[in-house]
């Protein structure tokens, strides 16, 4: 009876680690290891290890002990708002570039909204890796 009851204790799952927040961390703030601690709770939403988070740019402000969740950060901007970048068109066989002003902050993958310098139309497209904006 004592044997079956110490392995149902040692079966049942224990509770998963989250990252917290150390300090307050304000929005374009890079993550970096001093920045966050593990606290021993599993929150839904939150992210459990450290690794996933470090490098990435809160995009609210995050104060202290509260957990680092999917929808408060992301990749660090490549954009600023009113930045010119250059415009990417693809389609079919042809692509045309031009420049336009960035009209917010966008982080590599980010949908943003562009307005073209020569058409001044406002175009919304992806940010590429090299900080280019390809719309389709």
């Amino acid at each position: 009876m004592r044997l079956a009851v110490l392995l149902l204790l040692l079966a049942s799952p224990s509770a998963a680690d989250t990252v917290v927040a150390a300090r307050m961390l304000r929005p374009q703030t890079i993550i970096t290891e001093t920045d966050i601690i593990l606290k021993n709770a599993e929150i839904a939403g939150g992210y459990s290890s450290a690794e996933a988070v470090i490098g990435l740019e809160a995009r609210v402000v995050i104060y202290p002990g509260r957990p680092l969740r999917r929808s408060d950060i992301g990749p660090p901007a490549l954009i600023d708002r009113n930045q010119i970048v250059t415009l990417i068109y693809d389609t079919g066989g042809l692509s045309i570039s031009t420049d336009g002003r960035a009209l917010g902050r966008a982080g590599e993958g980010d949908r943003i909204r562009i307005m073209n310098l020569n058409s001044r139309a406002t175009v919304t497209g992806t940010v590429q890796p090299d900080g280019t904006v390809r719309v389709p």
